[in-house]
């Protein structure tokens, strides 16, 4: 692995001016990425680790002028394209890692809280971000437009990244016609939530699985998993099906690549009291329990690697910053850090990797550049 962020972001075009620049672009996205990497949380914070570890950045980038003042970094981060810069978010993150055969794809949406601006009116950014879950990578990111939603990021965001032989876990917001062909024609495969919005589909599909159960599936092809978890008190049973039988569903023909229905249930026992929840699939997969439980495990997962993290580790959900593309772009160098840190092979948590990477010069380096 010999990919450089300077190499991949030299490309990306700088939104200034060229008789203003005091500040390469270059070097002020490898101030932004080092700083957040060590914690660093708004304007004035990067500005000030710029300052402390000057001798160190001029040691890998040129900073002409020294260190570019808070408002400097705010006004250019705001101007950056954000389709430029996930191009290059995305080189480098391919330089990296390949999609391994089999790879689950984790396509999920998150919203950034704190990104919101009841002054101007501006709803907060919603970010769909595709998790690759056996490399615990972002793999790339899209917007969604201010009056649209997830329906519309998917598509955008599925032709950017490579698919061939990769599993793409969505949830029922993304449980489209038109989502599953771009699956087919690209030559994944897709496991895909089912709800409300697609209200027939779903009650066949439960229709079936529950039928299926009374009669012990008696003469019905299927496949069975099952999985036990304890942990604090809590023993959590979890049970999949998936089965090849399609003739019960509503317009089967139109769902390009449909060769599997899946259920899982999650029941619960923390004490004594038990709970039980019911999902149901449709899947281009072949009837197999083991690979359906790896892909609905994997999307589940989602939420304590990226999310959960992103929020926690970074402040993603906490940050104030919103001016122009700001928060989409900042969102996008934490997705990049955490990648950074990924890429370092020690077994540190991602906390104590970030909090090593602001006290140790040696460390920082290793994480930032020599990926």
């Amino acid at each position: 692995m010999t990919a450089s962020i300077v190499e991949h972001f030299s490309s990306l075009t700088d939104p200034r001016i060229e008789r203003h620049k005091q500040h390469s672009l270059i070097d002020i996205i490898v101030l932004t990425v080092s700083a957040v990497a060590s914690g660093a949380d708004g304007w004035e914070a990067i500005e000030d680790f710029g300052k402390e570890k000057l001798d160190w950045l001029q040691q890998h980038i040129a900073l002409e002028n020294g260190v570019p003042s808070h408002d400097c970094i705010a006004y250019v981060l705001s101007r950056i394209s954000p389709v430029g810069f996930r191009e290059c978010f995305m080189s480098w993150t391919q330089s990296v890692v390949s999609a391994t055969n089999g790879e689950i794809i984790a396509v999920d949406g998150k919203t950034a809280r704190g990104s919101r601006d009841r002054k101007n009116n501006r709803n907060p950014l919603h970010m769909v971000s595709a998790w690759a879950c056996t490399n615990r990578m972002v793999l790339g990111q899209q917007a969604t437009d201010e009056k649209s939603n997830e329906i519309t990021a998917i598509p955008k965001l599925l032709e950017l990244l490579e698919l061939k032989g990769c599993i793409v876990t969505i949830d029922a917001m993304g449980c489209q016609r038109g989502i599953a062909e771009q699956i087919i024609d690209r030559q994944g495969d897709y496991v895909l939530g089912l709800k409300g919005n697609q209200g027939t589909l779903h009650d066949a599909v439960e229709d079936f699985f529950l039928t299926a159960q009374v009669s012990h599936f008696n003469g019905i092809n299927y496949d069975y998993e099952e999985e036990l978890d304890k942990a604090h008190g809590r023993l959590e049973t979890r049970r999949y099906w998936i089965s090849d039988v399609l003739l019960t569903l509503p317009d089967m023909h139109k769902w390009k690549g449909l060769t599997s229905i899946g259920m899982v249930e999650r029941e619960c026992l923390e004490g004594n009291v038990k709970s039980i929840e019911r999902r149901y699939f449709i899947n281009s997969i072949t009837a197999n329990a083991k690979v359906f439980a790896n892909a609905v495990r994997g999307h589940w997962g989602v939420e304590n690697p990226l999310h959960w993290r992103l929020d926690v580790v970074f402040g993603d959900d906490a940050s104030r910053i919103r001016k122009g593309h700001a928060a989409t772009i900042m969102t996008s160098i934490r997705h990049l850090c955490m990648n950074l840190f990924q890429q370092e092979s020690s077994s540190l948590s991602l906390a104590k990797k970030k909090r090593k990477a602001a006290w140790n010069d040696r460390y920082r380096t290793k994480v930032v550049f020599s990926s």
